[in-house]
């Protein structure tokens, strides 16, 4: 096997300034800049996949507070979960030439980064990008937080993004009778039911959410994965039932808004709803559950390779045309970006 030359240079994705409400392609830069050798604990990666996320609009705003990442300012180059090969390495490093690993320097060609900081890429995953999978949240969350019990039904918000679709599929696999889902256009929405099973999805606009919702779970709610926040949690909590469970792994409506700074989402929920149902409520932190990543690789794997699972997602090629990716994650045009 033959391996890229390590260049001089390396292009990489760049804050301009921090955007006044949600970020344009204009706010970004593809530069190119010097690429150091490696120095004694440290490797070369060409990254090949590098992952396009929303939290990044939370990392350019002025609510960072609490946020397990830096905060990006001008000048700084962007970063992301990142697939790639080791091109060199440094003394003292146990990975080699032509390793796959998987880290957080993404948003670049080449990444200069200590050997510690990579995970060598398992071959568990009949497709490596799988090791990019934003599923862990869901996995845990329906696993932790709201485990799913044989008939229950679950409504995911988000459906069509890169956690949502995973999270519907997770909660069949793991017993649910009925899975709802929600995402903006109709077009996602019959994609979800035909290729995706799921039961129902729901469009927000063409009348109250909550009426919406109830009409796709006249029965009500067990479990409810919520990756929007906002008016579809309080709708969410409104159909709950009885001692359903509730986990929060995301707040796009406030995080993808162009009146918020990107670090915070406020929604009015029924407190009372919740002591006399009993329903509990609860935010997913990957960090309190160590041992969830690991479990999710092992399941995933296996879905994937018995065609239990799909892992869908899109593919921008070339670092020049990254920061559309972005903007695109932004306006959902693409199922999972």
């Amino acid at each position: 096997m033959s391996l890229p030359a390590v260049p001089r240079t390396s292009r990489e994705v760049q804050l301009v300034a921090q955007p006044r409400g949600l970020p344009a392609d204009s706010d970004l830069l593809v530069a190119e800049m010097p690429l150091r050798a490696p120095g004694p604990g440290e490797v070369v990666v060409r990254n090949r996949y590098f992952l396009v996320f929303p939290g990044l609009r939370t990392l350019m705003g002025d609510e960072t507070d609490g946020v397990p990442l830096p905060p990006l300012r001008s000048g700084d180059t962007l970063f992301g979960p990142a697939l790639g090969e080791v091109v060199a390495v440094g003394e003292g490093v146990g990975l080699r030439p032509g390793d796959e690993v998987v880290h957080l320097d993404g948003w670049r060609e080449f990444a200069v980064l200590a050997a510690d900081h990579c995970s060598t890429a398992s071959g568990a995953f009949p497709d490596p990008v799988a090791h990019l999978s934003t599923g862990s949240a869901a996995y845990g969350a329906l696993t932790r937080l709201a485990p799913v019990r044989t008939g229950d039904t679950v409504f995911v918000s988000g459906a069509a993004g890169a956690t949502g679709v995973l999270a519907g599929q997770i909660a069949r696999l793991l017993g649910a009778g009925r899975v709802i889902g929600s995402t903006r256009s109709a077009a996602k929405a019959a994609r979800l039911r035909d290729e995706f099973a799921f039961d129902a999805v729901v469009v927000p606009g063409s009348a109250p959410f909550a009426d919406l919702l109830v009409g796709a779970a006249p029965d009500g709610l067990d479990v409810v994965v919520d990756t929007v926040g906002g008016d579809q949690l309080t709708a969410a909590v409104t159909v709950a039932r009885s001692n359903a469970r509730i986990a929060l792994i995301g707040a796009l409506s406030g995080q993808l808004s162009g009146d918020r700074a990107g670090g915070s989402s406020p929604a009015s929920v029924d407190s009372y709803r919740l002591i006399v149902q009993g329903i509990a409520l609860r935010g997913y932190r990957g960090a309190d559950h160590p041992d969830v990543p690991a479990e999710w690789d092992e399941q995933f794997a296996r879905w994937l390779h018995t065609e239990q699972i799909r892992f869908p997602y899109a593919t921008v090629q070339g670092i020049d045309h990254a920061p559309a990716a972005l903007q695109e994650l932004i306006e959902g045009r693409h199922l999972v970006l």
